[in-house]
């Protein structure tokens, strides 16, 4: 699908890859909505990189709901949706404190997993409503799963079974939409610069980016992006899990 003129929605769109994705769209000539949870994040993103910001939560229906409203409104129906938020917390399931809360659990998969089915779900309603472009197209979904979906370390588990849901959830998915023109994959980063592990220690992050085979270095948000308008563009590639990883695998810690 060619992003020119289009509507592109994308979740997490404040920091990270998905401002990195949101830019490459705008770029290609799309119209884009980025949706997060802070609102003054929100606004400020939006204005630097000329998007529409929306401000929601991705666990709740009828924020999500209202949001793709607003994006209705004020952009049209969306055409293509990249999953980006996220959170990855680590926490043992027995810690020295004890069992993990089951509420700890329960947010992570609410936010990884539940709010990218959250935004796919209102996302593709919007697509069948659409016309189909020449060549059959109605849109385009790309979630974000991780290599801890089949790698988690040790602490991992709730990040681990919430993006191993992402991962899994993608082949039906694109099943599913199939008749109707619509193409769902998944991106699987590896170690990536983002606010996320910018939030570990220092020498944290310096050994991770060497623990990663080539390039030696962590992945950069706009090599994420390159590859989200590859999907975005290819219309062969459908129902897939990639990995961007530089060839990393997990080790158990």
């Amino acid at each position: 699908m060619d992003a020119n003129g289009q509507v592109a929605v994308v979740t997490g769109g404040a920091s990270g890859l998905g401002k990195a994705t949101a830019q490459a769209l705008i770029a290609a000539g799309a119209r884009v909505a980025i949706l997060d949870i802070d609102e003054h994040h929100v606004v400020e993103s939006a204005g630097e990189i000329g998007a529409l910001g929306v401000t929601c939560d991705v666990r709740d229906a009828g924020s999500m709901e209202r949001a793709f409203m607003t994006v209705r409104e004020s952009l049209g129906r969306t055409r293509i949706l990249v999953n980006c938020a996220g959170i990855g917390p680590a926490k043992r399931i027995v810690g020295h404190d004890g069992p993990m809360e089951l509420s700890w659990f329960e947010n992570v998969i609410r936010v990884n997993l539940i709010g990218s089915f959250n935004a796919l779900r209102l996302a593709a309603a919007d697509m069948m409503a659409l016309e189909p472009s020449a060549d059959g197209e109605r849109g385009v979904i790309v979630n974000t799963a991780s290599v801890a979906a089949t790698e988690g370390q040790i602490g991992q588990a709730a990040y681990s079974a919430s993006k191993g849901g992402v991962a899994a959830m993608t082949l039906p998915a694109a099943r599913e939409f199939a008749r109707n023109g619509i193409r769902v994959n998944a991106i699987s980063p590896g170690l990536f610069a983002t606010p996320m592990l910018f939030a570990l220690p220092e020498e944290v992050q310096k050994s991770l980016a060497e623990s990663v085979p080539f390039p030696h270095r962590l992945g950069r948000p706009e090599e994420y992006a390159a590859l989200a308008m590859h999907l975005i563009a290819n219309p062969m590639i459908n129902g897939e899990v990639v990995r961007l990883d530089g060839a990393l695998r997990m080790a158990p810690r």
